[in-house]
C-alpha cells in the first residue's frame, strides 16, 4: 500500500464496489487538493453516489484504497469512519433529511451539538449560517412550514455549520428550480471558498459544475482523475475500461 500524493487531502485509487451483484464502481480513481471544489459529472447510474459514499466513508470499497490526510480510510473500523464523519466531514444530499420536530435553527445547529459545543455557540454559529442562505428570517419555523427550496438551504447551513474539512454535496440542488439551484450553488461554493473547504460535487448538470474549479467525468463506474491524469480546470476525459 503506497501513500498517495502529499498535494491531495483526498485520495482514492482503484476503487471496485458493487450493490446486489451490479457493480456500481469499476476502478475509480480521483485525488483532490484542499480547498478544491471538485464536480464529478455523470449521469444517473454511473457511479457517483457511490464514489462519494466510499470518499465519506459510508461504504467500505470491495477493492481499492480511500486515504484522507495523509491516512488510509478504508482499513479504519466502522467506528472510526463514523467520527470522521462526524468531526470533520459535511454532507448534503437531494433530500434535505431534517428532522421534522426541530425548528430550521435547532436542524442547522444539530452538528455542533453532537460535537459537545454549547447551545450558545451553536445557535450562534447556526443563524450565521441561514443568514448567509438567506433563510434567518425562518429560523423559528420546522421543516413542514417551509418550501423545498428552502428546506434544502437550512440543510446546506447544517452541512456547513461545522465548517468540515470536506464537504460532500450529492446532487444537492437536483429538486430545486434553476434560481434557485444558481442561490444555493452561489452560497455554497462561496461559502467554500471563504473558509477553504474542499468539495466533492457529485452532479448530473452541467450548470452545476461550472460552479466547481475542476470538472470530471464517470460514466458506469469509470473514473480516471489521478496526478497522472488531467488537472486542469475543465473537464477531463474518462477511461474506457477498467
Amino acid at each position: 500500500m503506497t501513500a498517495p500524493p502529499g498535494n491531495h487531502l483526498l485520495w482514492a485509487r482503484g476503487l471496485r464496489c458493487s450493490h446486489q451483484g451490479s457493480p456500481a464502481l469499476l476502478g475509480a480513481t480521483v485525488g483532490v487538493p484542499p480547498g478544491e471544489i471538485l464536480a464529478v459529472l455523470g449521469p444517473r447510474g454511473a457511479g457517483k453516489s457511490t464514489l462519494l459514499a466510499c470518499l465519506s466513508g459510508q461504504l467500505r470499497p470491495e477493492a481499492g484504497e480511500v486515504w484522507f490526510d495523509g491516512t488510509p480510510l478504508h482499513s479504519r473500523s466502522r467506528g472510526a469512519r463514523e467520527r470522521l464523519r462526524r468531526d470533520r466531514f459535511g454532507w448534503v444530499g437531494p433530500v434535505p433529511g431534517l428532522v421534522p420536530e426541530l425548528t430550521a435553527r435547532e436542524n442547522a445547529a444539530l452538528p455542533l451539538l453532537l460535537r459537545g459545543a454549547s447551545y450558545r455557540t451553536a445557535r450562534r454559529a447556526a443563524d450565521e449560517w441561514l443568514e448567509r442562505l438567506d433563510v434567518a428570517p425562518l429560523a423559528r419555523r420546522r421543516p413542514a412550514d417551509l418550501l423545498q427550496s428552502q428546506r434544502q438551504r437550512v440543510a446546506v447551513a447544517r452541512a456547513l455549520v461545522t465548517v468540515p474539512d470536506v464537504l460532500f454535496a450529492d446532487e444537492p440542488t437536483a429538486p430545486l428550480h434553476r434560481p434557485d439551484q444558481a442561490h444555493v450553488l452561489r452560497a455554497l461554493t462561496t461559502a467554500a471558498r471563504t473558509h477553504r473547504i474542499t468539495v466533492v460535487l457529485a452532479t448530473h448538470d452541467p450548470e452545476a459544475a461550472r460552479y466547481a474549479d475542476r470538472t470530471v467525468p464517470i460514466l458506469d463506474g469509470l473514473l480516471d482523475a489521478g496526478p497522472a491524469g488531467p488537472a486542469q480546470e475543465g473537464t477531463a476525459p474518462c477511461v474506457t475500461s477498467a
